[in-house]
């Protein structure tokens, strides 16, 4: 007998995040519930019943998809899930009511924490005679969703707009939704003054346990906003990180964290990878005439052993990896602000070098020696876009990426408007973008870009792709113009760029149709416009 367990929501966890430190909370969360799960499969069924995910040492990054030999009910594995969450919200509950003082007692808002408690999870599970069995009845049994939604009164969180605002006096009589306390509920003046209060004294409290904050000094710092205004689940992902209470949980948290500096005029580039046909793989492998227990695990070894090298060897003078856990990853490209008594200036990342990291992705993703290629998603986003915006634009990039073809990078600009660009290209046809000479021999998209524009205005390049009939021949001599002036395209690809697309069309767009490759073409040079040009 094997079992297959698993538990969600994890995407809309990590998603709904304001800051770096919410990122990295929630990802230490979900390797937290995920290491509690393995160790109890560990201790019922013996440790050699483990058969994915390897390296479980790697604290960040745990899968949270663990098959086990074994048989293990799916009322035990909730309860270990529910024991594991629970301690931490045990533990943060707990450290505000003992390091913020406040002047609402802490007796009401209980209540709210065991709802929390209970119903945040929703536990998967699957068994079967063997591995792929097991993993099958599992996918099956996603479908089948329990969900229970706890309901918010009062004003909602700043950050997600989607639970209620976590304050001593959540779960009062005050706060409950009857006729008569409509206008106690929505705007009441006075718990927005306890609102103030208790987060102006929360943030002091991150640094000053125990401490009245002062009125004569303000109580910003790193932690939190005296303005945010968070829900129950959003403040936990948040203390998580505070180091006296991730010691306390066992986590590990970067000692020199800083967050993202997204001053105007600083860009950041936010990328989300995904192994392509991950399951198909895995059937494939649980085939093996050396048997599926250990191909699988062989599997697993590898991805989590090229998760953590990815994460370790980052530079960290470009960015983090929030998470790597084995075909699945995120992270962020960015340059530290300098210290405020620092004499030296921090530079802000370039589009060029955030392309040069992303040139020599695919040789790092190979390094894991498995035949599975990378999907991703990547975003360069200007400073006022929202981060949960932006976490959401990755994924839908990702997303893309596969739905055209998988083995391809989605790349979008996200400006501050919330309007975007974005173009899909196999990650075998990225470095065209470094092909591109203007008319000078220089780097300069603005050629390029305002000669397409003039196309298009005059219905040269049509503005309608969905008619019939479209002719591509002006849009790929336009381009053969720019990318094939001194021969070097030619050298690379052994002919002129206008054949070589025509004749590659189908492996470049997923697609035989001209509209597909007119879109991948003004794709192309609005992205070079954006991130490539000198000018």
């Amino acid at each position: 007998m094997y079992t297959a367990m698993s538990f969600a929501p994890v995407q809309g966890f990590i998603e709904k995040s304001r800051k770096l430190r919410d990122l990295y909370g929630a990802s230490l969360i979900l390797s937290y519930l995920s290491g509690r799960l393995i160790k109890f499969a560990k201790q019922a069924l013996g440790p050699e019943s483990l058969i994915s995910p390897a390296l479980i040492d790697n604290q960040k990054g745990t899968p949270n998809r663990i098959l086990v030999k074994g048989d293990l009910s799916q009322a035990d594995i909730a309860q270990a899930l529910s024991d594991a969450w629970g301690t931490i919200l045990d533990t943060c509950q707990k450290w505000i009511e003992k390091h913020v003082p406040s002047s609402v007692t802490y007796s009401e808002w209980h209540e709210e924490w065991r709802h929390w408690r209970r119903y945040s999870w929703e536990v998967f599970w699957g068994q079967g005679n063997s591995a792929i069995a097991a993993m099958d009845d599992l996918e099956t049994r996603k479908l089948q969703r329990n969900w229970v939604a706890i309901n918010w009164v009062g004003e909602s969180s700043s950050l997600s707009g989607a639970d209620a605002i976590a304050w001593p006096g959540l779960g009062s009589d005050a706060m409950r939704p009857q006729k008569d306390n409509q206008q106690k509920i929505v705007g009441n003046p006075n718990h927005r003054s306890h609102y103030e209060a208790f987060y102006r004294q929360l943030a002091w409290s991150a640094t000053h346990p125990g401490q009245i904050a002062p009125t004569d000094q303000a109580a910003h710092g790193g932690f939190i906003a005296e303005s945010e205004r968070l829900s129950i689940p959003e403040l936990t992902k948040r203390l998580v990180t505070l180091p006296q209470l991730a010691q306390q949980l066992g986590i590990d948290f970067p000692e020199t964290f800083r967050d993202i500096r997204r001053e105007p005029g600083c860009w950041t580039a936010w990328f989300m990878g995904d192994g392509d046909k991950v399951g198909e793989h895995l059937k494939a492998i649980a085939q093996s005439p050396t048997g599926a227990e250990r191909a699988l695990q062989q599997f697993s070894h590898a991805m989590s052993e090229w998760g953590g090298r990815f994460e370790q060897n980052f530079p960290l003078d470009l960015g983090r990896v929030v998470y790597a856990g084995g075909d699945d990853f995120l992270g962020v490209l960015y340059r530290e602000e300098s210290e405020p008594d620092s004499q030296s200036t921090v530079a802000p990342l370039s589009p060029q070098q955030a392309l040069e990291w992303l040139y020599g992705l695919p040789a790092q993703w190979q390094t894991h020696q498995q035949p599975i290629n990378l999907s991703l998603g990547f975003v360069w986003a200007g400073h006022q876009v929202p981060q949960r915006d932006i976490l959401q634009h990755c994924r839908e990039a990702e997303q893309r990426s596969k739905y055209l073809g998988r083995d391809r990078i989605t790349i979008r600009i996200l400006f501050n408007s919330g309007q975007y660009v974005q173009w899909t290209c196999p990650w075998t046809y990225l470095e065209v973008l470094k092909l591109y000479r203007d008319r000078d021999g220089g780097n300069n998209w603005a050629h390029i870009y305002k000669d397409w524009a003039h196309l298009k205005a005059r219905h040269a390049i049509p503005a309608d792709l969905n008619i019939d009939e479209l002719d591509e021949r002006i849009a790929l001599s336009l381009v053969n113009l720019y990318f094939d002036r001194d021969g070097q395209h030619q050298r690379q690809y052994g002919e002129e760029m206008k054949s070589y697309l025509s004749a590659q069309a189908k492996d470049i767009t997923g697609s035989t149709a001209a509209s597909e490759l007119i879109q991948w073409i003004d794709g192309l040079i609005n992205i070079g416009w954006q991130l490539c040009s000198n000018s």
